[in-house]
Parts: C-alpha cells; sequence; structure tokens
C-alpha cells in the first residue's frame, strides 16, 4: 500500500513496514502491534517529510535510519542474525534509539573493496615471485609490509596469491587492527599486525621481520601504501569523518590519542583555520569559512558536530560555487582530517623511509586519493629515477645515477567499470617503482620541513615569512 500507511508512521496504531530486499539488503519487516501481518509500504511517499534528509527509496530510507543498511525493530535482529550497528527503529510506539554495535569480522570483506587490487599485486609480483623462487641466502622468506593495513583487504589478496608470503600490517586504527586480525587470523604466523604510523616504517621492519622469518639486514621485498581515509573510518558515522550527521566532529584515525576536528575549531584563530583550509583542502573560500566559525565561535554557539559543519560551509560558499564539485564542505572536511591526522608531514618523512626499505629489486606500490598526496609521492619516485648529475656529462658518475626505475607511466587511474562497482576508486592515482640500487650506495634523503608542515607563528600563515 502507498502513501497513506506511510502516514501512520511513526506513533499511530496498526503502522507497520515492510521492505523487499534490493541486491544484498536483507528483507526486514516491522509488525503490527496486534499480530496481523505487516502492511506493505512506498518508501516514495513522504518520505521527506517524515525522516529529513533520507532518500527516497526503502534502502536508501533503511540504510539513514539505522546508518548500516539494516532495518529492525528495536530488540530484534535482521535475518542474518545480527543486531543493527546503531540508528534507529520506526515502531508502532514511536521511533527507538539502537545501542551501537560492533562490527564483527564477517562483515569486514563484506564493506571493504580494495581499488585497483589486481593492478597492485601484479605490479608486487615479479618482486615477490622472485624472491620466493630464488630464496637468496639469508633474505628468508618474501616479505611485504602493507602500511596502510585498514580492514586488510590488500594483505588477504596477497597472501592468498603468493603463498610463501609474509606480511607486516601497520594502521594508527586500533578498531581496524582488531578487524583486519580477525580476518586474516587463518594465515597464522604468515601476518603480523602492528600499531603504529607508516613513517615509523624501518624501527617495525627491523623489529618485526626476524618474527616472520625476514631478512636480517632490515630490508623487505615490497611495500603497499593505499592512503587516505579508510572505508571503516568513513562508513562509521560516530568518528565524525562523514558530512551532515549530527555526530561529533572528531576525525582522529587513532581515537586513543591526540585532539580532535572539534578541539582544533575550538581553539585555532582565524589566521591559523584559514591556513589549514587553504593549504591541506585547496579551499577557495578559505579565509571565509575561517571567520565564520570563529564568529559563530564567539558568539558561544561553537561549530562541534558534523551537520554543523557542512551547514556553515553551506551558508558561506556562494551559490554558484554549489552547482558543480560535489559536496561543498568536502574540501573543509578533507583539510580537516589532514591536519588533525598529520597527513601530510607524516607522508613526506615516510616516502624516503620506505624506498630506504627495499631491497635491490623491491618494489613499491602508493594509491592516493587527492592531489596533495600524489604530489608528496610523485616528488620522492621522480627524484629517485633522475640522475643527479649535471645535464651533458658524457658520462655519469656511480654516484649520480638513478636509484629507482619508475614502472608506471604517470599515475594509473581506476576504469569505468571499476567506478562504477566502488566508487571510491574514482579518484584513486596508483604509482609504483622498483629500487634499482641498494641503500648503502644511495639512500633517499630524509625531508627537511617540506611544504605542508603546520606552522605556529600565524604571520607565516599569510605568507610573509619562510616555512618551519
Amino acid at each position: 500500500m502507498g502513501r497513506h500507511c506511510l502516514e501512520r508512521l511513526p506513533g499511530r496504531s496498526g503502522a507497520g513496514l515492510c521492505r523487499h530486499s534490493r541486491g544484498d539488503h536483507p528483507r526486514v519487516l516491522l509488525r503490527r502491534p496486534d499480530g496481523d501481518p505487516p502492511d506493505e509500504v512506498s518508501a516514495r511517499c513522504r518520505v521527506r517529510h517524515l525522516f529529513p534528509g533520507a532518500g527516497t527509496t526503502g534502502g536508501v530510507l533503511a540504510r539513514w535510519l539505522t546508518g548500516a543498511g539494516a532495518l529492525a525493530p528495536a530488540g530484534q535482529t535482521d535475518v542474518a542474525g545480527r543486531q543493527p550497528e546503531g540508528g534507529h527503529a520506526v515502531t508502532a510506539a514511536g521511533t527507538t534509539r539502537l545501542p551501537p554495535q560492533p562490527l564483527q569480522a564477517e562483515d569486514v570483506a563484506r564493506r571493504h573493496a580494495p581499488v585497483l587490487l589486481g593492478r597492485c599485486l601484479d605490479l608486487l609480483e615479479p618482486a615477490l615471485a622472485t624472491a620466493d623462487a630464488n630464496g637468496e641466502a639469508g633474505r628468508g622468506a618474501p616479505l611485504m609490509v602493507d602500511c596502510t593495513l585498514g580492514m586488510g583487504g590488500h594483505t588477504q589478496a596477497a597472501l592468498d596469491r603468493f603463498q610463501g608470503l609474509r606480511v607486516i600490517g601497520i594502521d594508527r586504527d586500533p578498531q581496524a587492527l582488531r578487524l583486519a586480525q580477525a580476518r586474516l587470523a587463518r594465515y597464522g604466523g604468515r601476518f603480523l599486525a602492528v600499531h603504529g604510523t607508516y613513517d615509523q616504517v624501518a624501527e617495525i621492519v627491523r623489529e618485526h621481520a626476524p618474527l616472520l622469518a625476514g631478512a636480517a639486514d632490515g630490508t623487505v621485498d615490497a611495500v603497499l601504501m593505499d592512503l587516505g581515509v579508510s572505508s571503516l573510518q568513513l562508513d562509521e558515522a560516530a568518528r565524525g569523518f562523514a558530512y551532515s550527521r549530527p555526530v561529533p566532529l572528531d576525525m582522529r584515525m587513532d581515537q586513543t590519542t591526540g585532539p580532535t576536528a572539534r578541539d582544533l575549531l575550538a581553539t585555532e584563530d582565524a589566521a591559523s583555520l584559514t591556513w589549514i583550509l587553504r593549504v591541506y583542502g585547496e579551499e577557495r573560500f578559505a579565509s571565509q569559512i575561517a571567520r565564520a566559525v570563529v564568529r559563530r565561535r564567539e558568539a558561544g554557539n561553537p561549530v562541534t558536530t558534523s551537520q554543523d559543519l557542512a551547514d556553515l560551509v553551506r551558508q558561506v560558499v556562494p551559490a554558484a560555487s554549489r552547482r558543480s564539485g560535489g559536496h561543498p564542505a568536502k574540501r573543509t572536511f578533507q583539510a580537516l582530517r589532514v591536519a588533525v591526522n598529520s597527513e601530510l608531514e607524516i607522508l613526506e618523512t615516510a616516502v624516503p623511509r620506505v624506498l630506504n626499505c627495499l631491497r635491490v629489486g623491491g618494489r613499491v606500490v602508493v594509491e592516493s586519493y587527492q592531489s596533495l598526496e600524489d604530489r608528496i609521492v610523485k616528488r620522492a619516485l621522480v627524484s629517485g629515477a633522475t640522475t643527479r648529475a649535471p645535464h651533458g656529462l658524457p658520462a655519469v658518475p656511480d654516484s649520480d645515477r638513478p636509484y629507482l626505475e619508475l614502472l608506471t607511466h604517470g599515475a594509473v587511474r581506476a576504469g569505468p567499470d571499476e567506478v562504477a562497482l566502488n566508487p571510491r576508486a574514482a579518484s584513486v592515482r596508483l604509482r609504483a617503482a622498483a629500487r634499482t640500487r641498494s641503500v648503502q650506495e644511495a639512500p633517499a634523503p630524509e625531508p627537511r620541513g617540506g611544504p605542508y608542515a603546520r606552522r605556529t607563528d600565524t604571520s607565516n600563515r599569510r605568507g610573509k615569512a619562510g616555512k618551519r
């Protein structure tokens, strides 16, 4: 039945909802209190009136209500036997808040689709297959470092494809580590998870490689980096990464330490916020947004939730600029996330350290999702693949020869078929390189205060002085 049934939701006697399955979504019923069969309701009628912000189909409505793609009455489970992961249940008595439930290991594979998975493994295969076949003395088993373990999709595929492979997985998110460990438990001693950031890769390899029968010289055969925010962090509304949700602005990848995005907005002055939004988010309206945040804070109504911030940005950005380019707050959210997690500073430090962990013939594959990340990666790889000798010399000294070979022509992008299956692949840029000289002969240079290092003197943020 259509409109008249939905008009009775919520709070009217006899109300009920039946949502038929679409694709992998379960069929979930809200039963009438009198025990009669549930009414069948068209979710296309009055959805936006009853549930502001919801979509116009049953599946979108259900995901909006629960935040997890499941709709069930309070106290009941869905057809898979799981409690919904927070949100609300609509019953005849009204709307009931469902307690958040932790994501289970069996749900991880369903929620995580690794980007350009086949391409990544194809690029890494020569290094891993060669190491496994040759079995060089002192090298031990082939060893890969997944610097951004996330929910373990890339690592699982690599362990399945390369039977002798061992993997060290690094992630700063304790929740992701727990889920990945549960997902990869069947691989036993072939996998080791480490809590940390990827700029610690050298120390982690030295400490943990011997535990996986890796090389004793502190080098590895392959490194994978899948940068940016993970699917887990994006999908969990309470983490504060998503737009327009009435949840606290957290945005920390590691929720056990450090200030939140809400703390940053509550303490930084307008000049500091402008620099953050302009440099980390490449936001055209950085100064206007920063001033609006400070004005609201001074008026006693600070920005504390994702919805507060999205609404503020929407009001500040001119209407003409909101008509294209996606959500108007996307660059602001990116900038705050990058600032809270020191993503670019860590990446600038990590890339040369990753290159210095590779053996001769070892390979690195990096997936970036925004231009600032890709710029750092490109600069490091191109520098290592370029001779340092002056142009025109008849012979290049050994000390000036390149120590990397680029394996991709520019950045590899996802094709339309993959983007259709996994929309998050639309912005990916993949680059890869192989080490051609040992780290003792040609170490990658450490950065010297890159352009993305946060500055503490607000006068510097206006470009009046050099960067720290």
